[in-house]
């Protein structure tokens, strides 16, 4: 193989520049870099001075979502610790750089619901205090930083909509039986109404509101495979649909800031399509089309809707940035989200379909080495989730993966969201069972299509990718040559048991989809950790010390299952991570561990290992 090793800090190692957000004054254009210590932070650029600004100091964990107000000069941002996703809101003004924590409350997760320009003052942050296990939605005054309940949750709301007056007036509320109802009020001092009830096989959930209140935007399944946009009328109480595929739910929503109509949906198909509702924009998305092959994803920027930021993104090139002047149809270039792999030998991303052992139709991508020939050594890379999929795009594993010589395979098997319910639910209570078929029937495909060396296959994964490593381990031992679980669950019992609190409402949905608390040997059949005696081949863990959704135990048991029966596990832990690894220097440090591992087990190239400084991995 003679293309060159692309450095895992390119691949692994903070964006150079990402997440453009223009301000609703259009004077401002907020991003997300990292400063002199590699830590992400945000930074400000301005149309009259040539530098660019840093606005905040996070210390460590850097910063991954902001977003602007509609008060001048003033963004807000999320930041938890140490990745326990109990996340606090901060207001940054941007002429001071004064820095101000809005919820300043131990233990508690704040999650924003709303700002709108008609309200500028205030903003709705949905808090469990003083109940843990639900969410009440406050009303807090960016200047002042003063605190009010605004509505109260009676346990069983997992999400609010206001209005354009910052009036909260829908609800999605889960029902004991696993499915959800969407509710609606026309004040906020009238009573809530059920105006849809979805059973636990549909999906649905409210958007927002039209300018007048008076319709009510929705996404939905019932009476349909896939979810389709809908506009529910309070006069005369019907839904209308606005935009539906046969094959793909509704993906994007592009909505006007101020005329608050839907202007246009996407459907993630093999890759994304959009569908323009509003003639308004029909030019628009033309001239976005024309301008640049790749995926456009484009955002509203200022409040006067004339000026647009512009993502383009493609699988062998990181995403890029632009302004996009809608009066003169013209481009400004702003950046690269990393422009050090310009030049590098990176490989596109093939669309697949597969027919499971079932016929059932599963999509996927493949990527493949560009200078060796099949059969190669194999990854199969599991999404987590499950309950979401992957999609075509630029992806650094995947580029890391094929650059070390490895086949990679994504599959979206049953139970992967975006393809409709029927294939949503035939994933229901089939963790370790079809869901892993599927998998083995990708690994099949492999090698029937004489891409991957049987001998020379890997399964690995975060989250739900964690655990089919596991069970791919467990119930199918001879099939991979090793596995890697990063945050994986290994026993659905206590997984289960040690949700956060504030998903309390969902157990019902949980039990529907993975399996009744009630039901032990069921659930035990399909834990990796009671059949852990059964792996035989080499297997690598990952895992975040603070992880509030799979708890440090989810690993801890099932190396100990395997350490009592003296079966070897290599297992790293990171002291100052949760569910997935932020911190670049942890990111690298796992990365080099997973590389030297698969060359050990496959064969693959591997730089060599090195030990960045300021990771928080122990080997246990």
């Amino acid at each position: 193989m003679n293309i060159p090793l692309i450095p895992r800090k390119i691949l692994f190692g903070n964006p150079e520049r990402m997440s453009p957000q223009l301000s609703p004054d259009g004077q401002w254009i907020a991003y997300l870099a990292p400063d002199e210590k590699d830590v992400l932070q945000v930074w400000l650029k301005s149309p009259t001075e040539a530098d660019d600004h840093k606005l905040t100091s996070d210390p460590k964990r850097g910063i991954r979502s902001f977003f602007w107000t509609y008060l001048p000069d003033q963004l807000v941002f999320l930041q938890d610790q140490d990745g326990d996703e109990n996340f606090h809101l901060y207001r940054v003004d941007v002429r001071t750089h004064d820095v101000r924590d809005l919820t300043p409350f131990p233990g508690v997760r704040a999650d924003v619901v709303a700002v709108e320009p008609q309200v500028p003052q205030d903003i709705l942050v949905a808090l469990n205090r003083p109940n843990p296990q639900k969410h009440d939605v406050y009303r807090i005054q960016l200047e002042s930083g003063a605190v009010a309940l605004d509505t109260d949750n009676p346990g069983n709301v997992l999400g609010w909509v206001p209005d354009a007056q910052l009036q909260v007036r829908a609800a999605i509320a889960a029902t004991p039986d696993g499915g959800h109802e969407i509710w609606w009020r026309k004040n906020t001092a009238d009573a809530w109404q059920t105006i849809l009830t979805l059973s636990a096989e549909d999906q649905g959930q409210p958007l927002d509101f039209s300018a007048d209140g008076q319709t009510l935007y929705v996404l939905s399944s019932h009476n349909a495979n896939t979810q389709r946009l809908l506009a529910w009328e309070a006069l005369t109480r019907r839904f209308t649909v606005l935009a539906e595929d046969s094959h793909y739910d509704v993906g994007g929503i592009f909505m006007h800031p101020r005329r608050r109509v839907v202007q246009a949906v996407s459907f993630n198909k093999e890759k994304v399509h959009w569908q323009v509702l509003d003639p308004a924009v029909k030019e628009d998305f033309e001239t976005l089309k024309t301008f640049k092959a790749a995926e456009i994803h484009p955002a509203h920027g200022d409040l006067a809707d004339k000026q647009w930021i512009v993502t383009y993104a493609g699988d062998t090139q990181a995403a890029q940035y632009y302004v996009y002047d809608r009066s003169g149809k013209t481009f400004t270039f702003l950046f690269s989200q990393r422009q050090s792999l310009d030049g590098l030998p990176l490989v596109p991303m093939k669309p697949i379909e597969i027919e499971t052992r079932d016929k059932l139709t599963m999509h996927g991508y493949l990527s493949l080495p560009s200078t060796l020939h099949p059969p190669l050594p194999a990854v199969l890379l599991v999404h987590g989730g499950p309950w979401v999929r992957d999609r075509w795009g630029f992806n650094g594993m995947v580029q890391w993966l094929a650059n070390r010589g490895y086949a990679v395979l994504q599959l979206n098997y049953r139970g992967s969201a975006g393809y409709g319910k029927a294939f949503l639910n035939a994933g229901n209570r089939e963790w370790g069972a079809k869901m892993h078929e599927d998998l083995i029937d990708g690994v099949q495909w492999l090698i029937d299509e004489k891409i991957a060396d049987p001998r020379r296959i890997a399964i690995m994964g975060g989250s739900y990718g964690g655990y089919a490593t596991l069970a791919g381990l467990t119930f199918t031992p001879d099939i991979f040559a090793c596995g890697v679980d990063i945050v994986g669950p290994s026993n659905l019992k206590t997984l289960i048991q040690t949700i956060p609190p504030y998903w309390e409402p969902m157990k019902a949905s949980f039990a529907k989809r993975v399996g009744d608390l009630s039901d032990d040997k069921f659930l035990e059949s399909r834990s990796p950790f009671f059949h852990a005696d059964k792996i035989i081949k080499p297997l690598l863990i990952g895992q975040g010390a603070n992880d509030p959704r799979v708890k440090q135990a989810e690993s801890d048991q099932i190396v100990s299952a395997m350490r009592a029966k003296q079966l070897a596990v290599d297992y790293w832990i990171y002291a100052d991570e949760g569910h997935g690894f932020a911190r670049p220097e942890n990111r690298m440090h796992f990365y080099a561990r997973v590389e030297a591992f698969l060359s050990k087990n496959l064969g693959g190239r591997a730089e060599l290992p090195d030990d960045p400084a300021g990771h928080s991995g122990s080997e246990n």
